[in-house]
């Protein structure tokens, strides 16, 4: 093992630059196991043309345009200002309506407004989500819990401490449950990630800041040896994601 040369290699490994919500730079360099349940599949038996929709962090509005719901009947949130930048100018103009949100996660839209609001990865406030449903509305929303990566975090991050490791199904279905919404379908996974080399690994955490912070190479290098040693022998590195899936009916007076 050539430390150095290894050193100078992953140093270059973490210039390489990050833009939008794109992994396809290493798309051959690493596996992520298939959740048990389609979320797209899911929406889809929920949506019908006459209805009122709310994508809550729409992100760049690729997986709302792909659902082809009428955009007269389809409204957006969004808290990124490059994204809503581009929303404004890729949405707005089709007659999909468009509402910034903020980290206090108040919904710009009135009361009883929406058949139908799905939530992929955004944070909510249930008091929210329940305000803006019509009576007998549905939320559906997938959501990362907090024992995302941790097997990672703690091996590249000294004393690595989660933010958000009580945030799981049970305690978001606690809450719901708390606002009278009923509970349709729930499922909890902790499907496999592989990462097979150290370019991959590293692009990977300098991304996901959350998850490694203060993540560098030249601060953690004793670390990613450690890592690396792993790939020697195993051909990979092992990480744990953990998602969630809820789908609820907002019971409630008009």
């Amino acid at each position: 093992m050539n430390i150095n040369k290894l050193k100078k290699e992953w140093l270059e490994y973490e210039k390489v630059p990050f833009e939008g919500w794109d992994f396809s730079y290493i798309k051959d360099s690493w596996e992520n196991e298939t959740l048990p349940w389609d979320y797209t599949e899911i929406v889809k038996k929920y949506l019908s043309s006459d209805i009122e929709l709310l994508d809550m962090g729409t992100g760049g509005g690729e997986f709302l345009l792909s659902l082809y719901h009428p955009y007269e009947k389809t409204s957006v949130t969004e808290g990124w200002e490059p994204n809503i930048n581009l929303l404004k100018s890729k949405l707005v103009p089709l007659g999909i309506k468009l509402a910034p949100i903020g980290d206090d996660d108040i919904i710009d839209f009135p009361d009883n407004h929406f058949d139908l609001v799905i939530n992929r990865h955004e944070s909510f406030r249930v008091e929210e989500v329940k305000r803006v449903l019509k009576p007998n509305g549905v939320f559906i929303t997938q959501q990362v819990g907090g024992e995302n990566g941790k097997r990672l975090s703690n091996m590249l991050i000294p004393n690595f401490l989660p933010s958000y490791e009580t945030f799981t199904m049970k305690t978001v279905l606690e809450v719901l449950n708390e606002h009278k919404f009923e509970i349709m379908f729930a499922d909890e996974y902790f499907p496999y990630q592989k990462f097979f080399n150290m370019e991959a690994l590293i692009y990977y955490a300098k991304v996901i800041e959350w998850e490694f912070p203060g993540f560098n190479v030249e601060a953690h290098f004793n670390q990613l040896l450690n890592a690396y040693r792993e790939i020697t022998k195993n051909g990979y590195i092992l990480n744990y994601e953990h998602r969630f899936v809820i789908v609820a009916f907002n019971h409630k007076e008009t």
